[in-house]
């Protein structure tokens, strides 16, 4: 049960795929009535569930697990059609040797997790051992045949000369569905969209322009990413570039046919719709 509260409180995942849209965010503009919380998408996708944060991006797996709970705000999302670059499975020797051995999980986002065993169990017909381990690859990779990092991890990783094969997650689901894959959506509790109508609202066109100005030029996002994480210009233009914001029609019917595959393989209790506050 969420608490009742005068502010909204906003949480803000702590990957690059997300600054497109917060980049231009206008906080100041909402100082006052808007908090924000940063940190990995399992713990907001917690405290989203839990009542302690109303609004922001979440993992689509989270969504799907409460939907009943939440409303997604419309033309935001985290997605690719194609490469994402930052959702990554790693693998000693060939890929469905790996998908048969021992396969650390990272404990940062339920949304790949799903994904990478929907891509193994479903298309592959695979049947590894899953055990979950913190975000590290060499760690992850001492004990086991294969290791999923996802976010600024798996970018930082992918730059390393570790000699893994790689298998882009967002790809690979693109070549075997045909769909955009969607990693997060932005959704509201329910109780805070009653409570905050007209400032949902506000919150809502202003992560839209925050969108328009972060995708239209991505400059100073790409700055920041050298200077926070490292990498090259060349990178960071070609991972914005490949990643999408919209939640247009395509990237919901992508979601779709993930939930129908997760509910098929009873990771989720059911197929959800998805319910878009207005």
């Amino acid at each position: 049960m969420a608490e009742r509260r005068s502010k909204i409180v906003m949480g803000q995942i702590d990957y690059s795929n997300v600054w497109p849209v917060f980049h231009h965010f206008p906080i100041e503009a909402f100082r006052g009535s808007v908090d924000i919380v940063r940190k990995i998408p399992a713990e907001l996708n917690r405290d989203m569930r839990e009542g302690r944060v109303d609004v922001g991006p979440m993992s689509s797996f989270a969504y799907g697990e409460s939907y009943s709970e939440y409303l997604l705000l419309p033309g935001l999302s985290v997605s690719s059609f194609g490469p994402v670059r930052s959702i990554l499975f790693f693998y000693k020797k060939g890929l469905e040797e790996a998908m048969n051995g021992r396969i650390a999980l990272t404990t940062a986002s339920a949304t790949s997790v799903a994904l990478l065993k929907i891509i193994i169990e479903k298309f592959y017909g695979r049947r590894p051992d899953y055990r979950f381990v913190s975000p590290s690859l060499h760690d992850m990779m001492k004990d086991n045949d294969g290791a999923l990092l996802i976010g600024d991890d798996a970018i930082r990783a992918s730059w390393e000369d570790h000699g893994f094969g790689v298998l882009d997650l967002g790809a690979a689901w693109k070549e075997l569905t045909g769909y955009p894959m969607t990693f997060a959506v932005w959704g509201i509790r329910r109780d805070a969209a009653e409570r905050h109508g007209e400032l949902v609202a506000e919150i809502h066109s202003a992560f839209l322009e925050s969108k328009r100005k972060g995708t239209s030029d991505t400059s100073g996002i790409i700055l920041t990413a050298m200077d926070k994480i490292g990498g090259t210009w060349e990178y960071w233009e070609r991972y914005f570039a490949g990643l999408r914001h919209d939640f247009d029609e395509r990237d919901q019917a992508g979601l779709r046919e993930y939930f129908r595959l997760a509910a098929e393989m009873k990771l989720l209790k059911d197929e959800p719709p998805l319910l878009f506050w207005q």
